[in-house]
């Protein structure tokens, strides 16, 4: 099995076998590594000092400090591509320089304000247009709530054989309002000709 390897390494002449030499000399300790975040951009490896975050309910594009933590739905940038990045067509860009909270002023937020802070940021997502039912939460249900009853579930197969139900219910009692009225001429004409 030796054998083979070296002759395997000998047929790849050039750095493949000192490749392997290093390696094996070595263990793979990496030393420090790089912990920075780097810019999003694709082929760009410059640090990132800022982060891009979309308000998509408000059609806001906002360029801040570069974020504690990389989060799902942000995307940190160079400072060449922070400063030269623009909003989609319709939309507003906010540049925020920094954002400064003292301990003074985090210490003077209390637990009721910050629910409040967070209910109110909760509510102003659940923007209702009109076109859908705001009546009660579709994803909370009752400790009892049976899943597999198809006339109670919310899987889109029920959900929409209960709507065309409902559908062909309103298309039948629309038409049951439309009565047969018989001719009124055909009936004169009889009498006419019994009379006659």
């Amino acid at each position: 099995m030796a054998s083979y390897d070296r002759r395997r390494a000998r047929r790849f002449s050039g750095s493949a076998p000192r490749v392997i030499r290093l390696i094996s000399r070595r263990s793979l300790d990496l030393g420090p590594v790089n912990t920075f975040r780097r810019c999003c951009r694709p082929g760009c490896g410059r640090p990132a000092v800022a982060t891009l975050i979309y308000a998509y309910a408000d059609s806001t594009a906002v360029v801040g400090p570069l974020a504690p933590v990389a989060e799902p739905h942000s995307w940190d940038l160079c400072e060449h591509h922070a400063a030269n990045i623009s909003a989609p067509v319709g939309w507003d860009m906010v540049r925020v320089e920094h954002v400064d909270i003292d301990d003074e002023e985090l210490e003077q937020l209390d637990d009721d304000d910050l629910t409040a802070l967070a209910e109110a940021v909760r509510e102003a997502g659940r923007v209702t247009t009109g076109l859908v039912d705001a009546g009660e939460d579709p994803i909370e249900y009752a400790a009892n709530h049976d899943f597999g009853d198809p006339s109670t579930s919310n899987h889109p197969v029920h959900r929409t054989k209960r709507i065309e139900g409902q559908v062909a219910a309103a298309k039948a009692a629309r038409r049951s309002h439309l009565r047969v009225v018989p001719d009124p001429e055909p009936e004169a004409q009889r009498e006419r000709g019994e009379e006659g």
